[in-house]
């Protein structure tokens, strides 16, 4: 026994020195290959030990910082596909985040800082000089200054790193990758097809309850956090379907398929029950016609000077007030048609909650004009200065909701300079789009241009009741359109 006991013990460390020997002699596949697992091993047995098994996913980070190390693009597009299909996870002491994707958008700007500056010679300095590039940088750089002076540091610290994050990833590395048709097509697809994943299974679990108003924001599950993040994200993708990169023969089996595919994400619009979904794609088919036409200037004024006029006509004399709800007629509808009749007579709650916040804003802005209360800060400071006479009874705000307005949310945090930096930057991006398509001689980018341009339109009309650039589905788009346009108009100077 004790011959057979020797045996074995020979026999093993004559197997581990082989297997040490064949490491040295190996190739770096192996020794990756065997550190990996032992990694994998001691991470397993540690989350065990020490009953916290997030180390079990050690492994993977470590496998994810190689892979980005090796292959960031592929990585990127990785992360592009992650948005659709991204679920909200609430952390202990009041953190939250959006996994997978909102992890592989840190790691990829982490890594896209030595990825930059080993290609600082590659990056184009005519996408840097780009008007919206350096009205971007401008309308960060403003934040960053308020940041200095927030009523809550901690709060604005975030949020600042937060949207630095977005914008380096969803513009700066959009700009230096989506810069050919054959890349925007990529982009499309790895965004197309767990996006359509998503909205066939809602689909598939909203038909079991009849489609019924109420079971909406059950069905989303774990995809979205509510219905409006899900129309958000429908409406704006719905501009690069219609002009999608693809050329199909007209009435051939691919053309009905791409047909029926647009009607049908138009009838999952339609039932995610969200008017501010109905109005901007209603809205961006004016766009259409309003960029074909060379109209946007105009209408932007116009737009402009309409806001401006009911701004002044209801602070004047302190004229809202004569539109203050009925606090018992104020309530939450069932059914959606309800609530469309709710909706112009000023009864549905939504919209009354949504007065109630805008008319603190105003009270906030005159308090601090200039800075405001630093980014992120509206919610924390708010409930001082509404009115009493717009309360609804939900406004004691347990979700801890925004304004509900990214202009005033801007106007509150930033002050009146932050609200104008930011007009003027999405005033910028649509008056360059409509230049850009016109001077664009390629009908297949010009779909290009417009679908961006439109989805662009979409995304504005959703800030104009919603507050939603800091959210991966609709924020990742509104900063990847820009970079996209941008590309298209260097492709046009090229040309």
């Amino acid at each position: 026994m004790p011959t057979r006991r020797t045996n074995g013990a020979k026999l093993l460390v004559m197997r581990v020195n082989s297997t040490f020997s064949a490491l040295r002699s190996g190739s770096e596949p192996q020794i990756l290959f065997w550190g990996l697992a032992l990694i994998t091993l001691l991470s397993i047995w540690a989350g065990v030990a020490l009953n916290f098994i997030y180390l079990a996913g050690l492994p993977l980070a470590l496998l994810v910082v190689y892979w980005a190390t090796m292959d960031i693009r592929t990585l990127y597009f990785l992360m592009l596909s992650c948005i659709p299909i991204s679920t909200e996870v609430v952390l202990p002491n009041g953190f939250g985040t959006d996994l997978p994707d909102e992890a592989l958008i840190i790691g990829l700007f982490l890594v896209s800082i030595p990825f930059v500056l080993s290609r600082v010679h590659r990056i184009s300095s005519r996408f840097l000089l780009h008007p919206i590039t350096l009205m971007l940088l401008l309308h960060l750089a403003w934040i960053f200054l308020c940041t200095l002076q927030s009523q809550l540091l901690f709060v604005s610290v975030k949020y600042l790193l937060a949207k630095t994050w977005y914008i380096a990833v969803f513009y700066c590395l959009t700009g230096y990758f989506i810069d050919r048709v054959e890349q925007y097509q990529r982009l499309f697809w790895w965004v197309f097809w767990p996006l359509m994943f998503t909205v066939v299974l809602t689909m598939i679990r909203h038909a079991q309850s009849g489609f019924s108003f109420s079971a909406i924001n059950f069905v989303l599950w774990p995809f979205y956090r509510n219905h409006v993040n899900y129309a958000v994200l429908l409406a704006l993708f719905f501009p690069l379907l219609w002009f999608a990169p693809v050329q199909y023969a007209r009435f051939s089996t691919r053309w009905y398929a791409w047909v029926g595919t647009i009607g049908f994400l138009l009838l999952a619009i339609y039932f995610t029950y969200t008017r501010a979904a109905y109005a901007a794609i209603v809205m961006a088919a004016g766009a259409y016609m309003v960029i074909r036409w060379r109209l946007m200037r105009p209408v932007l004024g116009l737009a402009g000077l309409a806001l401006l006029i009911g701004f002044l006509y209801l602070s004047y004399d302190n004229k809202y007030l004569d539109f203050a709800p009925d606090y018992n007629r104020a309530i939450s509808h069932q059914n959606f048609g309800n609530l469309m009749e709710a909706t112009y007579k000023l009864e549905d709650i939504s919209t009354m909650e949504r007065v109630y916040r805008w008319v603190a804003a105003f009270q906030m802005s005159l308090d601090r004009p200039w800075m405001g209360f630093g980014p992120g800060n509206f919610v924390n400071f708010y409930q001082s200065y509404t009115i009493t006479s717009f309360q609804t009874y939900v406004s004691d705000n347990p979700e801890g909701s925004g304004v509900h307005c990214y202009f005033l949310m801007t106007l509150v945090e930033q002050g009146y300079l932050g609200m104008i930096l930011f007009i003027a930057l999405s005033f910028m991006v649509l008056i360059q789009a409509e230049k850009i398509y016109h001077q664009c001689p390629d009908v297949f980018r010009r779909r290009i241009i417009m679908a961006v341009s439109l989805c662009t339109v979409v995304m504005d009309a959703f800030l104009l009741i919603n507050d939603m650039v800091e959210t991966d589905k609709m924020g990742s788009f509104f900063f990847i359109c820009m970079a996209i346009l941008v590309n298209q108009d260097l492709e046009n100077k090229k040309q």
